[in-house]
């Protein structure tokens, strides 16, 4: 059986270690290498303590260049100041947002979002994986781009859990302000919007309407529901066809006949999709597990997507229902 190499830098944090759960799974793949400074030298395990029994991988302080493809799962900024230390035949999928939107002198990103730039990907060597938020509110709205319906301001109330704002503690993710609680920030200029406006214009170049981002901190540790709701003529179930047809052939997102609710996806790669009509009013709920479809899960997607596996190797994985 094929097997690639695969490295982890940044594999200490949330991301690398959901990569990790993933990874040490896949049929295809063998992992050579997880780096992290903080960590060298201690067990990869007594950071990510479930996966004591899975490996005995360690971490390191060093970066050898003997993997087929390295995940970056830095902070934002950090995936700029190491890319030169990974040599350019290395296909690099990188989580932080450093490449989505900017420009790299030495090597060409492609936007990692599969549903949108699927074959694209396919001949790719360089990934930026999408943003959690962008991957819930872009997957909501491709249908209705593609056919160039989105012609009102866009209102998008999405609530993210805990495990979003990284593992590094503040005010915010500390549990005692977090539990019971419920607050909005960056109202309006999150910096997801850029991209989540770049898909937009790549399938409906005409857009220039107004994306309105409510994001909220909820009271829980991972996963998005956002409510987005624009103004359309066309009725539910035309709308249900479109979406239907648009998502026909990608196999983590699927449209609901009935409301979702978050425990739905989590610990999957799926995106839920459900529409409801009042009067000239579209919502649309999209709900994903902002660790896995938001961020690892579709990393790996964007491998297998690389490398000619399965797109859905190592990723049919069932949610935490209850």
């Amino acid at each position: 059986m094929l097997k690639i190499n695969a490295g982890i830098i940044g594999g200490a944090g949330y991301t690398g270690g959901e990569l990790l759960r993933l990874l040490i799974n896949h049929p295809h793949v063998e992992i050579v290498f997880v780096h992290s400074r903080s960590h060298a030298g201690s067990p990869v395990s007594s950071v990510h303590t479930d996966l004591l029994g899975d490996t005995e991988l360690k971490f390191t302080h060093e970066i050898p260049n003997t993997s087929d493809v390295v995940f970056l799962c830095l902070g934002h900024g950090e995936s700029k100041k190491i890319i030169s230390e990974i040599e350019p035949k290395v296909k690099v999928i990188d989580l932080s947002q450093d490449f989505r939107i900017e420009l790299n002198a030495t090597r060409d990103f492609t936007y990692g979002l599969p549903e949108l730039n699927r074959e694209k990907i396919k001949l790719s060597a360089n990934i930026a994986n999408p943003g959690c938020f962008a991957t819930a509110i872009q997957l909501a709205l491709l249908p209705l781009a593609e056919k160039g319906l989105l012609q009102s301001d866009i209102t998008v109330n999405c609530t993210t859990g805990s495990t979003g704002a990284g593992q590094a503690l503040s005010e915010s993710s500390h549990f005692s302000w977090r539990q019971n609680n419920l607050s909005v920030y960056k109202a309006f200029t999150h910096q997801h919007l850029a991209e989540i406006t770049k898909s937009m214009k790549q399938l409906q170049s005409g857009f220039n309407n107004n994306i309105l981002m409510l994001p909220q901190r909820g009271s829980f540790t991972r996963g998005i529901f956002a409510c987005l709701n624009l103004k359309t003529q066309e009725n539910i179930e035309t709308l249900q066809k479109l979406y239907t047809d648009y998502y026909k052939d990608h196999p983590f997102v699927h449209l609901s006949k009935n409301n979702v609710d978050l425990k739905q996806v989590i610990n999957t790669n799926k995106c839920l999709l459900y529409l409801e009509k009042h009067n000239d009013q579209l919502m649309v709920i999209s709900i994903i597990d902002n660790l896995l479809k938001g961020a690892s899960g579709q990393a790996v997607q964007n491998m297998n997507l690389l490398f000619g596996f399965d797109e859905t190797t190592g990723l049919k994985l069932k949610a935490s229902a209850f």
